[in-house]
C-alpha cells in the first residue's frame, strides 16, 4: 500500500507490488478445510472472477488514474454519499480484521511455544500486537516499504515450504486425502462455508491503480501486471493448499493451528523438524504483523485524507506534527481492534471459533466496497463513454454488463456465505450468524451516522 516508490515502476515491480498486497498466509488453512475440491474452486474463481476483476481494475486504473482507487471510481459513478460509505468500510475493516489476524497469531504462537496458554493470555498477546502495529504506523511513514517487501518474501517462503514439504511427505508416506476426479469436483457440502475465503484471499489487485504517476507505462503494464500477478498468486495459493492437504486429513486441519500442525507432520520431532517448525512458523507469524502494518498504513492514510476533506469526523484528520503519519485514524483502528478482541474474548470459547467469527465479520465489511466498484465500472462505461480509455476491456456493452454482474454476484455470495456458512446444508446456526449479522448492521449504521454528519458539514460550508 505504500506509495514510496523509488523511480518509475515497471512491469516487474508492479507485479511484485500486487503479489505483496494480495498474498496472505492467514486464510490458507481455511481454504484447505474445503478439502480436495478447493483446488477446482481456486481455478473456477481465477477464470470466472479474478481475470474479469483484473481486467475491470485495469480499465478503471488507467482511465481514472490517481491515488483514490475504489473511492474515486465510486465517487465519479454514484456521487459523494456512496464514496463516503466506501471510505468508511475500507478503513474500519482494518480495525475489525486485525483481531482475527492476531487471534490466529496468538493461537499459532501458543501451539509452537506454550501449548497450555489460556485464551485470556492469548487475548493479551492480541492487544499487545495491536498497539505494536499502531506504534509502528505512527512513528514511520516509510516503514511500509521494507515491511511489505520482507512480508512478501516471508509469505512466499512459507507457502513454498508447505507446498514442497507436502509433496515430499506424500512421496514418503502416502497422501493424507484422496485426490480423485470425484473428490476434486466442486461440491456444495459442509466445506462451502469456507468458500468465501478464496474470494477474500484474491482481493486487492485494484491497489496497483493507486500508484498513479509512479508507473512508467500504465497503458501497457497495469493490465499485464494484474493478470500475471493473479496467476502467480492463485498458483501459490493452490500449491500451499495442496501441501497442507497432502500431509493432513481434512478433518484434522485447524483454522488457527493448521500451519503449525502441517509443519510438525512434514518435518517430524527431530532437531531438524523442530528447527523447521519454529523457523517457518515464526516467518508465518511475522507475515501477520507485516500484513496488518501495511494495510493499516494505507487505510488510515485514505481515512485521514477523507477526514481532511470533511468526509469523516475531525479527529480522524489528526496528523503527526513530525512524521506526518495519520495518528488519529491509527488510534481509532487500535481502539476498535482492542474492543472487538475483548468482546469476542467474552463471548467465544475456542480460538478457532474466535478466529472464524471475527474473520467472517471483518471480511464482510472488507468486501462491501467491491459491491459498489463493479456497478461503478458499468455505470462509467455508460455515463462517460467519450473518456479516453488507455486500456479498454474487450467486448461490447453486453459483455461489460455480463462481467460486471458476474463479479458482483461473486462478492454477494461471499458475503452471504460468511454470514450463513451452513446454508449449503440447508441449515442456519443463528448462534453464529446473528452476532456476525448484527456486527455488520451496527458497522453500516455507524457509517450512515458519519455520512449524515459529513453531509451537514458540507451543506454548512457551501451555505
Amino acid at each position: 500500500m505504500s506509495n514510496a516508490a523509488t523511480g518509475k515502476m515497471g512491469l516487474t515491480s508492479l507485479t511484485l507490488f500486487s503479489v505483496c498486497a494480495v498474498l496472505v498466509v492467514d486464510g490458507l488453512t481455511a481454504s484447505a478445510s474445503i478439502g480436495p475440491s478447493s483446488i477446482s474452486w481456486w481455478i473456477i474463481t481465477l477464470v470466472l472472477f479474478v481475470i474479469p476483476y483484473g481486467l475491470i481494475s485495469s480499465e478503471l486504473g488507467t482511465t481514472y488514474p490517481g491515488d483514490g482507487g475504489i473511492y474515486d471510481w465510486v465517487k465519479k459513478a454514484f456521487g459523494f454519499k456512496w464514496a463516503v460509505r466506501t471510505t468508511w468500510f475500507y478503513w474500519i475493516n482494518v480495525g475489525l480484521w486485525m483481531p482475527a489476524v492476531y487471534i490466529m497469531f496468538a493461537g499459532m504462537f501458543a501451539e509452537m511455544f506454550f501449548p497450555d496458554l489460556s485464551l485470556w493470555w492469548q487475548i493479551i498477546i492480541c492487544i499487545a500486537l495491536t498497539w505494536l502495529t499502531i506504534w509502528i504506523c505512527n512513528i514511520s511513514v516509510d516503514a511500509g516499504v521494507w515491511v511489505t517487501n520482507l512480508g512478501a518474501l516471508f509469505k512466499v517462503t512459507v507457502i513454498v515450504v508447505l507446498g514442497l514439504g507436502g509433496f515430499w511427505y506424500a512421496s514418503q508416506n502416502g497422501v493424507a486425502n484422496e485426490f480423485t476426479l470425484s473428490s476434486m469436483i466442486p461440491s456444495v457440502d459442509s466445506g462451502l462455508g469456507f468458500l468465501p475465503v478464496i474470494i477474500f484471499n484474491l482481493m486487492g489487485f485494484e491497489l496497483i491503480a493507486c500508484m498513479g504517476d509512479e508507473i512508467k507505462d500504465p497503458r501497457r503494464d497495469i493490465p499485464k501486471s494484474i493478470l500475471i500477478s493473479a496467476v502467480i498468486v492463485t498458483g501459490l495459493y493452490v500449491f500451499g493448499t495442496l501441501g497442507i492437504l497432502m500431509a493432513l486429513p481434512v478433518e484434522e486441519i485447524g483454522l488457527v493451528a493448521g500451519i503449525v500442525s502441517t509443519l510438525r507432520t512434514l518435518f517430524g520431532d527431530g532437531a531438524f523438524g523442530q528447527f523447521m517448525v519454529y523457523g517457518i512458523g515464526s516467518l508465518a507469524l511475522l507475515t501477520f504483523i507485516a500484513n496488518m502494518t501495511t494495510w493499516t498504513m494505507g487505510a488510515s492514510r485514505a481515512a485521514m485524507e477523507a477526514a481532511q476533506a470533511g468526509e469523516l469526523p475531525a479527529f480522524v484528520a489528526k496528523e503527526h506534527p513530525v512524521h506526518k503519519t495519520p495518528i488519529g485514524a491509527n488510534m481509532i483502528t487500535g481502539i476498535v481492534s482492542t474492543v472487538v478482541i475483548l468482546l469476542y474474548g467474552l463471548t467465544s470459547g475456542e480460538s478457532d471459533e474466535l478466529f472464524w467469527s471475527i474473520f467472517a465479520f471483518s471480511s464482510c465489511i472488507f468486501l462491501l466496497p467491491y459491491l459498489f466498484m463493479f456497478p461503478a465500472y458499468f455505470k462509467l462505461r455508460i455515463s462517460d463513454p467519450d473518456r479516453e480509455r488507455p486500456y479498454k476491456v474487450p467486448g461490447g456493452i453486453k459483455a461489460q454488463a455480463a462481467i460486471s454482474i458476474i463479479c458482483f454476484l461473486f462478492i454477494v455470495q461471499a458475503v452471504v456465505l460468511f454470514i450463513f456458512p451452513d446454508i449449503g446444508n440447508g441449515t442456519v446456526d443463528w448462534g453464529y450468524s446473528m452476532p456476525v449479522a448484527l456486527g455488520i448492521a451496527i458497522t453500516i449504521g455507524i457509517g450512515e451516522w458519519i455520512l449524515g454528519l459529513a453531509t451537514k458539514r458540507l451543506q454548512l460550508a457551501s451555505a
